[in-house]
């Protein structure tokens, strides 16, 4: 069977329930060796998300803010915007998986069980939305992690910002919300959101650290200094790492980063 068309079709697939079912299938054949690594054709350039029929998209700073978090209004912002990242992270794993040919298969090994987790934990998150009355699509979103995916077709770059920096990035602040969250008076709405965060805070960090891997993979490949990663994030994001005292150090080291890169980020020694 046809491995890189296969992902494009689950790409283009528009409705999630649909996505993750097509993935499901075609995950168990992958795992059971029926797919063929056959040559790549060029691939798709995403014009739009895939979650643009149903989701609003609106600039970052109008997606609405998650505050009153006993509210069920605030809990559905809260949950809808980790839904989102979820959801768009299904897709850059996806992504990573078809548009880089040419890799040892234990990079597509890696990424389509990334895809995996990331559904996993979309679904959790939408069951939760499912309890409130709400559902994905029913919160304005924004691009920002689909116009990662567009911007970085290169896969040094790819690995760098979007499990190294984006997804990294979630070790940091997670912690912040659930610290929040446990803050509040207890109840069954907010025990199971913070379950779920934990589950999820947990596993990214596995996530990272195969970002990391492959980041340093492809820089051993193209002869370049892994010191090229703050390079491709000042590029992108040139006003990055300017909380050095929100960075969740443990996670990080566990997730691959260096001492080195520890004390750039935290603009001291950390370990």
């Amino acid at each position: 069977m046809n491995y890189f068309k296969t992902l494009e079709k689950i790409l283009l697939t528009k409705k999630p329930l649909e996505k993750i079912e097509l993935f499901y299938i075609f995950y168990e054949k992958y795992k059971k060796n029926e797919f063929q690594f056959e040559e790549s054709t060029p691939a798709l350039e995403f014009k739009n998300p895939s979650y643009y029929p149903f989701c609003t998209s609106v600039a970052p700073q109008d997606v609405p803010k998650r505050k009153n978090l006993t509210s069920v209004d605030g809990q559905i912002n809260l949950i809808h915007a980790i839904a989102h990242i979820e959801y768009s992270a299904i897709d850059l794993a996806l992504d990573s998986a078809y548009r880089f040919s040419g890799l040892p298969k234990a990079y597509y090994d890696d990424w389509l069980a990334v895809a995996d987790d990331e559904i996993r934990h979309f679904l959790m998150l939408e069951k939760l939305l499912l309890d409130l009355g709400s559902t994905y699509g029913s919160v304005s979103v924004h691009d920002a992690l689909f116009e990662a995916g567009q911007k970085t077709t290169d896969l040094v770059e790819r690995m760098a910002v979007v499990p190294r920096y984006l997804e990294a990035n979630g070790l940091d602040a997670t912690p912040m919300i659930l610290k929040k969250l446990k803050k509040l008076p207890r109840s069954e709405s907010l025990e199971k959101i913070i379950q779920v965060l934990s589950t999820i805070l947990e596993e990214e960090i596995d996530h990272v650290k195969k970002g990391d891997v492959w980041f340093t993979y492809v820089c051993k490949q193209a002869a370049l200094s892994t010191d090229i990663f703050f390079d491709i994030i000042a590029k992108y994001y040139p006003r990055s790492f300017l909380r050095p005292n929100d960075l969740n150090i443990e996670a990080r080291k566990e997730a691959g980063f260096s001492c080195k890169e520890l004390k750039y980020m935290a603009k001291k020694e950390v370990c």
